[in-house]
């Protein structure tokens, strides 16, 4: 992918095979037919321009990847595995330029990008020592007979990333599909391009061969629907928003092609009276502002018993009118919003709470002249019927409900089209896993939020979506099970 990057930021090298041609006349500024302009979310200001890919280009990549995985699959595991620990090392030498150009790219404070980018590198470890690992087994049918299982890989893995924490998205899920042997096609978002192309380059420098992980930048109508829809791949892992996942489903449904999808989530964080209320609002509070409110598992709407709930709120609401905004690259508590569109879309839910009649409890304050700033929000007053208690939001907004008992934070818990994350605060353990059993969520976390490893399975249920990453669950997604079936020389055959 031709692309033109800050002036702090490394020049791509030699493009890939999947990279789109950029054209004399495609233009600049806020792009041509044949470019995108990426911004800084922290000014508005155009850093990079890349080229807008299309079917033909996807349909390039695939190739690349399918070419690449003849070489890839007569590899031995342990082979793989070094391999994965060799680009990991490369990463891990690159973490501050990574982080940097992340920061750049999404707006989210540099502390919180180099988190991320640990985060890649730990991926790309455990995934390493999972490489060989993969496993059949015997099945015992009788005498004279043999039976087994073979995982092998699925050939051609694509993965559209999300623009919210573009680069940990990407080693999440492709992490473990080269693990298993396979190739993988990545289309990142459109608003967040730039480490993707920056790790492809990684990829063919730690030895892996070319077209191993092609990038094909574009927009999600067009390179991801092509991406989606392509017959060539083996399997596709997703994560956005419910409506694209739902177009995305149908695409892949055409060639029955497996999907893993992640499609966000409206979690909620249960706090009963006898929590340490200092360290809840502490959790609340990066639970709905962590990234901007801009992860799939945010912790966006908090259930706290009424006995507590004037003193939680007055703590959550300190705690968050004394976190800093700036430019990402200042490392801020909270950067900005990812891009204008989205800036507005936020900014939209906040007015839809106050006509809806919820109060807005912290107040006003600030914000930077330049960039798509939002200020954290939170809202009492609320009712479970109301728009800002059921719809994603994506932003650091916070719905405050109370409740009286288990049965009702059970109920309002689960009183959501979502079912990714939850959390439950209590110091009576016993309360904690009864509650845990009860709550409809695929990721459950306990008197903290944001918790577990890169070896914990994450997902969700009802509308966050479809399978599990992370862990060795996520191995499954990109291995297909061939049983073999043997009758033993000799022997006679079965009835």
């Amino acid at each position: 992918m031709t692309a033109t990057l800050p002036p702090s930021a490394p020049r791509p090298g030699v493009p890939h095979p999947s990279q789109p041609v950029r054209h004399a006349d495609a233009g600049c500024g806020t792009g041509g037919p044949g470019v995108l302009a990426v911004e800084d979310p922290s000014t508005g200001e155009t850093i990079a321009h890349v080229a807008r890919g299309g079917a033909a280009d996807v349909d390039r990549a695939v190739g690349a990847a399918r070419r690449a995985f003849e070489s890839t699959r007569s590899t031995t595991p342990a082979d793989r595995g070094r391999a994965l620990r060799s680009l990991a090392a490369a990463l891990d030498a690159d973490r501050e330029e990574f982080a940097r150009l992340e920061t750049r790219d999404t707006g989210k404070p540099l502390s919180l990008s180099r988190s991320e980018i640990a985060g890649c590198v730990g991926y790309l470890d455990y995934y390493a020592g999972a490489a060989d690992k993969v496993q059949g087994e015997t099945i015992p049918v009788g005498p004279g007979a043999l039976a087994y299982t073979v995982r092998e890989p699925v050939g051609v893995t694509a993965h559209i990333v999300p623009w919210n924490a573009p680069l940990s998205m990407l080693c999440r899920s492709v992490a473990p599909a080269l693990a298993t042997g396979n190739t993988a096609v990545v289309k990142p978002a459109e608003q967040t391009p730039l480490t993707a192309l920056r790790f492809a380059e990684l990829v063919e420098g730690s030895g892996w061969p070319t077209g191993s992980v092609t990038v094909v930048t574009g927009l999600g109508a067009e390179a991801g629907a092509a991406l989606a829809a392509h017959p060539g791949i083996g399997s596709l892992t997703f994560t956005g928003s419910v409506a694209t996942g739902r177009a995305v489903l149908r695409a892949a449904a055409e060639h029955v092609t497996p999907v893993v999808t992640e499609l966000g989530g409206k979690s909620p964080q249960m706090v009963f009276a006898d929590a340490d209320l200092d360290d809840v609002a502490r959790q609340i509070v990066v639970g709905f502002t962590a990234n901007t409110g801009q992860y799939c598992d945010a912790g966006s709407r908090l259930l706290v018993d009424r006995a507590v709930h004037d003193e939680l709120v007055e703590r959550i609401v300190a705690r968050a009118g004394a976190l800093t905004l700036g430019a990402g690259i200042d490392d801020p508590d909270l950067g900005p919003l990812v891009s204008a569109e989205h800036h507005r879309r936020v900014a939209r839910y906040v007015e839809i709470g106050r006509s809806e009649g919820a109060t807005v409890a912290t107040p006003a304050r600030d914000l930077p002249e330049r960039g798509y700033f939002l200020a954290p929000t939170v809202f009492t007053d609320v009712l479970p019927d109301m728009r800002i208690a059921r719809e994603e939001i994506f932003g650091p907004v916070l719905t405050v409900l109370p409740f009286d008992g288990e049965d009702e934070a059970v109920a309002l818990a689960n009183d959501t089209d979502y079912g990714l994350g939850a959390g439950i605060h209590t110091r009576d353990v016993d309360r904690a896993l009864r509650l845990a059993g009860r709550v409809d969520a695929g990721y459950v976390m306990i008197n903290e939020y944001f918790g577990g490893t890169t070896a914990v399975p994450f997902g969700g249920t009802k509308l966050s979506g479809t399978g599990r990453e992370r862990g060795l669950v996520a191995l499954d997604s990109y291995t297909t099970s061939k049983t073999v079936v043997a009758r033993i020389g000799g022997s006679q055959p079965w009835t």
